[in-house]
């Protein structure tokens, strides 16, 4: 339930070069329950994932947090399956489970020896439909969720200057919003909010039933039609338009903190695959965010940090596959003697290189050969196969997508890059934010005194 180690889980995963090794048979129940299923005989384990089509970015507000609230609450239990019986199963079987939300989805795992799959069938099936939401399940599993976000974000400086970068980038996105949540909204959760939430979302016709493993596609297809068919689908209302408005000019802004570093986070608006003007378009970023941060080789970290010593860590980020438009991320802390001015002047100096001169031909091959060999790498998780099919379906491109991404990594051009840099890297498109760091020892003086006080 780390939605922090999501975030980093759940970048654009590449797939294999060979159309046979990704192989995915597809079956849709008359309740419109898809269910996707990826052949890997190599070990005697399957994973299956139940994918939602709701996250944090359907969220109004008021109940921002509500989605990964309810993924919390869906552990508490049916009336076949009391609370704890749950984990308790899948441990018994020898398996392990457990859930994570983004902004565009909700998704539910386990991972047991293949001749267990029919247990989570049983699981899933049953929560999807019957689950107990109790006022006083709530107020215990509140405050788990208010511990869970001072631990990942208010107690961690970057963490909490990015949540304010993020609200600060985006004016009508909701991507504005974290995915935790607000902490006022966290407060005022009521039951009758999860329980209209979770009858809206969790549905058979607005879910993807992902098994990757030991498994043949006909007995997985017939376990679904057992456990799930008989469920009656919902009327799942399309979530209005959100489309950002446009970006007027730079956006700035000084986060002050407790923290032992100063921290540097520009980000410029860009789109994604599911909404470029031209999909090679999304695909050139992807190919200039390697050639920025796609190892020790890669420009930022020859550069800024091991020749001009400028930073201690700089990093540069981009995700093609979401449902809206998002941002082209860098951030850097700098080394002692250096500013975060200095590294924004170094980080943009950067960028209008990659503006002026395309990339030489090797140092593009080398960026190609990164995501083959990533892509080699990723076939020993049955996992991350699953999680990449769920992702793609969820947030509307469809799960066909994977078998073109090599393909299409491998097309983009050295001018391509240029282009896209000159298009969208631009001055308005831009919002930048620095960390000033607090001591220490003062804040903690200070929270020692409210004690007191109190």
């Amino acid at each position: 339930m780390n939605y922090r180690l999501l975030c980093a889980a759940l970048l654009w995963l590449p797939v294999f070069a060979s159309s046979a090794e990704t192989k995915v048979s597809e079956h849709v129940l008359d309740n419109g329950l898809k269910v996707l299923v990826k052949e890997d005989h190599r070990s005697p384990v399957a994973v299956s994932q139940v994918w939602y089509k709701v996250g944090s970015s359907y969220e109004p507000g008021g109940i921002t947090g509500i989605s990964h609230m309810l993924e919390h609450m869906m552990f508490k239990g049916t009336d076949k399956h009391p609370a704890g019986e749950f984990s308790r199963i899948v441990a018994e079987n020898g398996g392990d489970e457990n859930a994570f939300t983004g902004s565009d989805y909700t998704a539910y795992f386990q991972t047991m020896e293949a001749s267990r799959l029919e247990v989570s069938f049983e699981l899933e099936a049953d929560r999807m439909r019957n689950l107990h939401l109790l006022a006083d399940e709530l107020k215990k599993e509140l405050e788990v969720v208010t511990e869970e976000r001072r631990m990942r974000t208010d107690d961690n400086p970057q963490a909490k200057m990015q949540e304010h970068f993020m609200a600060m980038a985006h004016t009508n996105s909701p991507y504005r919003n974290p995915v935790i949540g607000w902490p006022s909204d966290i407060a005022n959760y009521k039951v009758e909010d999860l329980q209209a939430w979770y009858q809206r979302w969790y549905a058979p016709n607005n879910a993807t039933l992902v098994v990757a493993g030991d498994v043949e596609p006909k007995a997985v297809f017939a376990l679904a039609e057992k456990y799930f068919a008989s469920f009656k689908p919902s009327e799942v209302k399309a979530v209005k338009p959100q489309d950002e408005v446009e970006q007027l000019g730079v956006r700035k802004m000084t986060v002050k903190l407790p923290a032992k570093l100063p921290y540097l986070l520009m980000g410029y608006k860009v789109p994604v695959l599911k909404t470029a003007e031209h999909e090679w378009e999304a695909y050139a970023l992807e190919v200039l965010a390697g050639v920025l941060d796609g190892g020790s080789s890669a420009r930022l970290s020859s550069g800024l940090v091991r020749g001009k010593q400028l930073a201690v860590s700089a990093g540069a980020s981009y995700g093609l596959a979401s449902r809206l438009p998002g941002l082209f991320t860098l951030e850097a802390t700098p080394a002692a003697g250096k500013t975060v001015w200095d590294l924004e002047t170094a980080l943009k100096n950067e960028i209008t290189d990659l503006q002026i001169k395309p990339v030489e031909k090797d140092e593009l091959q080398r960026i190609k050969a990164q995501v083959l060999a990533a892509a080699v790498y990723e076939r020993d998780s049955n996992f991350y196969q699953a999680m990449q099919l769920g992702m793609l379906e969820t947030v509307g491109l469809g799960w066909q997508k994977a078998d073109e991404y090599v393909t299409k990594v491998n097309q983009v051009t050295a001018e391509q890059v240029r282009d896209v840099a000159r298009k969208y890297l631009i001055e308005d498109k831009l919002s930048v934010a620095y960390l000033e760091p607090l001591p220490i020892n003062e804040s903690a003086a200070d929270t020692n005194t409210e004690k007191g006080a109190k």
